[in-house]
């Protein structure tokens, strides 16, 4: 009686049970929840640079956030209807990105791609940014949103009877050389991934004239330089006394 003969590793992976999502789809899901957060770090950094006008303009902000359509919607209705979209969408992007990085390492097998640029290395680290600007999100949250310590300082308020304190907080945070040196870094990490992205993005949507491509490359660009300093000056106006 024959023996049954041994399966070839790519037989065996092969038989292994595969997502049913096509790439195509996982990469459109990408652009869409990619360019959207996108947007929302836009509109953030406008906010954020209202810090110079003081504590009460920064502080009224804060409270307009939460009267966005008031009466139509209840206090705080819209910025908790923002907050569970980008969850969702945030989810959705670090799913798809798992599943595309995980299909990428197995067809690439044990081969690794040279870097021979800056771009390929910043492509080559999109997961490993990724992961430290998801970590971020969630120190961001405890630190400024939650006032967890020892995340938050020990000097964090809360809001209470409709007075907001998002300007002190904001400065107590930054003041900490190790809360802004974060801050810095991970504003740093975002424009690498920012300025990748954006071209990624619009490829996947679509984008395949050269021409569309460059712009696209330099629009990544504009937007990582103004994330950069936009964010990135906070902390360090703050450190210098610049905000107070």
């Amino acid at each position: 009686m024959q023996s049954t003969p041994p399966i070839a590793a790519a037989d065996r992976a092969a038989l292994r049970p595969r997502t049913m999502v096509p790439s195509w789809a996982l990469k459109v899901t990408m652009a869409v929840s990619g360019l959207t957060w996108l947007a929302f770090v836009l509109v953030h950094l406008v906010g954020n640079l209202k810090v110079y006008a003081g504590a009460s303009a920064f502080n009224a902000y804060a409270a307009w956030l939460r009267e966005v359509l008031v009466p139509l919607a209840p206090h705080g209705g819209v910025l908790w209807a923002l907050r569970v979209v980008l969850a969702v969408l945030l989810v959705a992007h670090v799913w798809a990105a798992a599943i595309l990085t995980a299909r990428a390492r197995s067809a690439r097998g044990p081969h690794r791609a040279r870097l021979h640029s800056w771009r390929s290395f910043v492509a080559s680290t999109m997961p490993v940014t990724g992961l430290v600007i998801l970590g971020f999100i969630v120190l961001h949250l405890l630190d400024l949103t939650l006032g967890v310590q020892p995340v938050a300082p020990s000097a964090f308020r809360a809001e209470g009877s409709g007075a907001f304190f998002a300007h002190e907080n904001l400065v107590a945070s930054l003041s900490r050389p190790w809360s802004a040196a974060v801050y810095i870094l991970t504003m740093l990490l975002l424009a690498g991934h920012v300025l990748h992205g954006t071209t990624v993005a619009v490829q996947d949507l679509g984008g395949m004239g050269r021409t569309l491509r460059a712009g696209a490359t330099w629009v990544g660009a504009i937007l990582a330089v103004a994330i950069l300093l936009g964010n990135a000056g906070i902390p360090i106006a703050v450190l210098l006394g610049v905000v107070t």
